[in-house]
């Protein structure tokens, strides 16, 4: 009972200590607010307005009242990268830097910010030396990752694959995919310059970073093929679909070339409608098509492309269809259906386009390395009115 007692006794000591708690906090608020520039104020209300033109005199205004307020000149410094006015970003984050009495974290702070505004700018070159005085600091792996596209920008490939390296190895995220896309960089090039030599231990190396990666497959083939080895490169370009079926329709004509250079073409389209049956693709069945023209006759494709248009009915299906229709079409009828295969055909460029998965940029080519959002294997090996049929 004297337990129970002393608790309802204290219960109103607590009371009153937590109100009297409560009191300080809210004078403080209300002393700390009122300590604040009226301008702040006004700018934050413009950012949350996305004004960022008025933010920006807002708190250039702030800026001037209290020029020793760090925090003030990072927001500013920012807004004007963020507004591509880079000059004067960066003139705001140097003149952080070169205050002796900034403390080290935000002197940390202060020159990553000023790389990025360097990068912002183009001058990789600032850029690249202000994130590598910041590769030991607390701000190593945000300047890791700015290093990792100042040199895919250059095309740097080598450099490109340390820094990925050193990403992954601190944790900050798994990088096979693009570790692998640098070595196939490195082995396109050496194929273009005619070294098959140097380009196949590349490969390797980027099947060994990841063994999912179809275009380390598809250039493997294609320096077996430069060394004179077509069924080597038959048989590599082969595994592709093991990766991923829908990737064939990229090898699909060296396929369909290799077993017509080995004297074997009827097993080349076998294989590919064989594919046809796994993924029907657009890209696919212009290979098979032209393929069985010369082999089995104009009828044999009149019947393969009708199939697969019932199978996935698209334009550029249909397209495909009509133009076999001309082939052998009676004269009365040919001039209405050219008529009618220009305006589908017309229509078709616009969808006969691949699109970017993660920034919706859509080019007339395959691209492993997306121009847009420079996102690496962003593209479905697709069209994107197939995609739209499929989703």
């Amino acid at each position: 009972m004297d337990f129970e007692l002393w608790w309802l006794l204290g219960i109103p000591v607590f009371f009153a200590l937590g109100w009297i708690a409560a009191r300080v906090d809210i004078h403080q608020l209300v002393s700390e607010s009122r300590s604040l520039p009226r301008n702040y104020f006004k700018g934050l209300n413009f950012l949350l307005n996305e004004q960022h033109d008025k933010a920006i005199d807002a708190f250039i205004e702030v800026v001037k009242l209290d020029p020793e307020s760090a925090d003030m000149h990072f927001a500013l410094g920012n807004l004007f990268r963020r507004r591509g006015e880079t000059e004067r970003a960066i003139r705001v984050h140097q003149n952080l830097l070169a205050r002796p009495d900034l403390p080290l974290e935000q002197q940390g702070h202060a020159a990553y910010e000023l790389g990025m505004d360097y990068l912002k700018a183009g001058l990789l070159d600032r850029a690249e030396e202000t994130f590598n005085s910041l590769v030991d600091t607390q701000y190593a792996a945000q300047a890791r990752r700015a290093l990792l596209e100042i040199y895919q920008r250059e095309k740097e490939w080598p450099r490109a694959i340390e820094a990925a390296v050193g990403l992954q190895e601190s944790g900050a995220g798994a990088r096979q995919k693009e570790i692998a896309q640098f070595y196939c960089e490195l082995a396109h090039d050496a194929l273009v310059h005619m070294k098959p030599d140097e380009a196949m231990p590349l490969l390797e190396k980027a099947l060994q970073t990841d063994r999912k990666s179809v275009r380390a497959t598809i250039l493997t083939g294609d320096v077996l093929l430069a060394r004179g080895d077509v069924e080597g490169a038959l048989t590599t370009w082969r595994r592709v679909e093991q990766q991923s079926v829908p990737h064939v329709a990229l090898v699909a004509q060296r396929l369909m070339d290799g077993y017509t250079k080995v004297g074997r073409a009827q097993e080349g389209v076998n294989l590919l409608r064989s594919y046809l049956e796994e993924a029907s693709s657009i890209d696919l069945i212009e290979v098979v098509f032209k393929a069985v023209i010369e082999l089995d006759g104009v009828e044999a494709a009149k019947q393969l492309v009708s199939a697969e248009l019932r199978r996935t009915p698209t334009l550029l299906g249909l397209d495909k269809l009509l133009e076999a229709r001309m082939m052998d079409a009676p004269a009365a009828i040919w001039s209405e259906l050219s008529m009618v295969k220009n305006l589908v055909h017309g229509y078709t460029q616009k969808l006969a386009r691949y699109q970017c998965s993660h920034c919706g940029f859509k080019a007339r080519q395959f691209y492993w390395h997306c121009p847009g959002c420079n996102k690496w294997e962003t593209y479905p090996p697709r069209r994107t009115e197939e995609l739209n049929v499929m989703n």
